[in-house]
């Protein structure tokens, strides 16, 4: 018999996401009052907790590192859809959107998921463990997938400004893709136990033992149910933008923190699976869902908007400037020296997470 609690976690955790897709076909497109803002925030949250719930009952089900990228995927793809949209609304705002979501994606997980996952294992488990053959493979991918995206286009002279030619854009673009195909076989099929957590003699753990995995049937259903809790998620975030918009014009605030806002709630979903893989010292997984969050972020964003560019009118801007340029740079040298010993300590978790507050104070104060 199934016992309580579990049981009014599972209704709990179905209800919600039909909910929110409910919500979400309700509010679409429409100016939504203060009182509905709140109602649509709470939702949201109750979206993103049971995201996670369905994510990790599908991980359970396939293992790792299959669960991690079936997460990473989902909320990417819909992702991709939601930035796609608001560019076909135009304007001139819609030129860097690609390009600072795809940034934001980027430092948020790679230095703070990864920051606050370190953190949270050491501190609890005294150093936090992990594969450096796996991460360093996975880090190195999105350093290059970044720089062929972000920084080449600031620096190309065939069109004015930090934008790529119709050609540039096709090499970029079919590059992002071959690398992203290319890491999944890698993680899926020719070297999986790079990617698969380690204990701190660095033997592989294979299977979680505390638990019997679900059925077939259960983890369909949850995935089915993480697809509809995600779109809620990223649509009720898009559909509460309006509202962070005119607060941060309010505050007097740069435009760019409204896309920071949005990424934080889209991402949410792993970064709270992150983090509960960090407090069971299953610190690989953790490093899983971030670094192939940024890297399927630009991996399915890139080539995404190039097709998109073909109809949409208006530049496509994906160069970085100076500023977020050297966060970059040092954000990849910092997290190369993190990847190598294949362990870490709250310091290392520190140096991330100061990384990534220096990227929302220039977010606020450029």
């Amino acid at each position: 018999m199934v016992s309580r609690p579990r049981a009014l976690l599972a209704q709990w955790t179905t209800a919600v996401p039909a909910v929110a897709v409910v919500l979400l076909v309700l509010t679409w497109g429409r100016s939504l009052p203060g009182i509905v803002v709140a109602l649509v925030t709470l939702v949201l949250a109750g979206a993103v907790l049971a995201a996670v719930h369905h994510a990790e009952v599908v991980a359970h089900r396939v293992g790792e590192p299959f669960g991690s990228l079936v997460l990473a995927i989902a909320v990417t793809i819909i992702e991709v859809a939601l930035i796609v949209t608001l560019m076909a609304d135009g304007g001139d705002k819609s030129t860097t959107l690609a390009r600072d979501t795809v940034f934001a994606a980027v430092m948020i997980t790679c230095n703070g998921v990864v920051g606050l996952s370190l953190l949270v294992a050491s501190l609890r488990h005294g150093t936090a463990v992990f594969n450096p053959e796996g991460t360093g493979a996975a880090l190195a991918t999105v350093a290059t997938l970044s720089t062929l995206s972000l920084v080449l286009p600031t620096f190309t002279t065939s069109k004015p400004g930090p934008e790529f030619s119709g050609v540039q854009l096709t090499f970029a673009a079919l590059s992002s893709l071959i690398l992203y195909v290319l890491f999944v076989a890698t993680l899926t099929v020719r070297h999986r136990d790079y990617f698969l957590p380690i204990t701190r003699q660095g033997e592989v753990i294979t299977a979680d033992h505390h638990a019997d995995a679900p059925s077939a049937r259960t983890a369909l259903i949850s995935l089915g149910l993480l697809g509809l809790a995600l779109v809620g998620v990223v649509g009720l975030a898009k559909g509460v933008s309006p509202a962070i918009e005119s607060g941060v014009e309010a505050a007097g605030l740069h435009h760019a923190v409204v896309g920071v806002i949005i990424a934080l709630l889209v991402l949410l979903p792993e970064t709270i699976a992150a983090l509960r893989s960090a407090g069971r010292d299953r610190v690989q997984t953790s490093l899983n869902l971030a670094l192939g969050s940024s890297m399927a972020s630009i991996g399915l964003t890139v080539p995404a908007v190039a097709l998109a560019s073909v109809w949409l009118s208006g530049p496509l801007v994906l160069g970085l400037g100076s500023t977020h340029m050297v966060l970059l740079a040092l954000t990849v040298v910092v997290s190369s020296l993190t990847v190598v010993p294949g362990r870490a300590t709250p310091l290392q978790g520190g140096v991330h997470l100061v990384l990534f507050a220096a990227y929302l104070e220039l977010a606020l104060n450029p």
